[in-house]
């Protein structure tokens, strides 16, 4: 869509009904002195404010190690992996039951997930992780999540959850992510050495010269400004739109909902639809094809809907829960392919047959679409 003025932006930002949001363990534990357990009522609140408005929230909350080296009485942050990993185990109670009284407080509940990186790149698992979130969004309940520390070492390596959000972001096709930080947005230089730095309003996040402004030798590189670039360019991949912005702000994720012009906007440089499809257009590898009856492919075609196995004639190939697939007409013209959400064998007992006996034949509840539109690229 390219770049358009801020003041349309920041309108576009308003009427967003899907968010992720970050918090840093900076800020979620007021420098590693513990949990800041009146900062975490604060978002929750807010949050909470934003979901009665109409807004979908995902929380995505650092925080757990730094919270089980004070648990701990450890003097400083553990260099070893297996330490590290063991003061995320014990911090990450802590850090779940403060979010859980805090939402509990406004009748609100929130939920725990814990996600590796590998858990968003295997097509398999993206898709239950996917079906899971959505679930809990369609349960009005705000989902917390976080890295699973106690077995991946890529968050503790690469940089602070950053990375873990944008992920998200385009998991759920969230329309804005923001990342909460102690800075007030992404400076023109290191305001800290530079008197003369900016403050960066608005710019693409496909911008290759961001990086540079992040500045490689301070704190706002290293699980700082410069994964939070490097975090925005991904959730553009999937359209989604990123705000930089000071967690310690009062009632900043309210304002920010409402418009107001606060921190960096780094914006996708295309809608969310158009974006998704390139993401579903690189899946290059085919594993099965399924040939449709007339109505299925005209309401694939015209109605841009998802496809069910009623729909289904035949089933060809060996493919399982994730793969991509191909949509044939009769005529064996591809129409459509899309990420699958059951296994051949499934789908063979499940074609011509209506979503309402899908417990029946299968002997579990499971999608009522066979691919669902969001997973779904239209043939030329």
């Amino acid at each position: 869509m390219g770049r358009v003025s801020e003041a349309v932006m920041r309108h576009k930002i308003q009427s967003a009904r899907r968010w992720v949001v970050k918090v840093g363990s900076s800020l979620v534990t007021n420098n590693g002195l513990g949990l800041d357990l009146n900062a975490i009522a604060q978002w929750a609140s807010q949050l909470v404010a934003m979901q009665k408005s109409g807004i979908q929230v995902v929380l995505v909350s650092s925080g757990a190690v730094a919270e089980g080296v004070a648990r701990l009485n450890l003097k400083t942050r553990p260099k070893q992996i297996h330490m590290q990993q063991a003061a995320a185990a014990v911090g990450q109670m802590g850090l779940v039951q403060a979010y859980e009284s805090c939402f509990m407080r406004h009748g609100v509940h929130a939920a725990q997930i814990l996600l590796t990186h590998e858990d968003l790149s295997d097509r398999t698992r993206y898709l239950n992780a996917r079906s899971t979130l959505t679930t809990l969004l369609q349960m009005a309940t705000v989902p917390v999540i976080n890295e699973n520390d106690t077995v991946a070492t890529a968050e503790l390596c690469f940089g602070d959850n950053d990375t873990l959000a944008a992920l998200v972001a385009n998991l759920i096709n969230a329309d804005v992510m923001v990342l909460l930080t102690d800075q007030s947005g992404l400076y023109s230089a290191d305001p800290r050495q530079n008197q003369d730095a900016k403050l960066i309003e608005t710019a693409s996040a496909n911008d290759n010269s961001l990086k540079a402004m992040a500045g490689a030798g301070s704190s706002l590189g290293r699980g700082g400004m410069l994964t939070k670039i490097t975090a925005a360019k991904l959730a553009a991949r999937s359209g989604t739109n990123t705000i930089i912005a000071d967690g310690k702000l009062p009632d900043v994720l309210t304002r920010l909902s409402a418009g107001e012009a606060i921190g960096t906007l780094l914006q996708a440089d295309k809608e969310p639809v158009t974006a998704r499809k390139q993401w579903l257009a690189g899946q290059l590898s085919v594993k099965g094809k399924l040939t449709l009856d007339a109505g299925a492919t005209s309401v694939l075609q015209k109605s841009g809907k998802s496809l069910l196995a009623v729909g289904i004639k035949s089933t060809s190939g060996h493919f399982n829960r994730g793969d991509v697939v191909a949509c044939l007409d009769e005529a064996g013209n591809e129409i459509a392919r899309g990420l699958v959400n059951y296994a051949a064998d499934e789908v063979l007992k499940l074609q011509g047959k209506s979503s309402s006996r899908i417990e029946e034949l299968l002997g579990y509840v499971g999608e009522a679409e066979i691919i669902h539109r969001d997973n779904m690229i239209l043939s030329a």
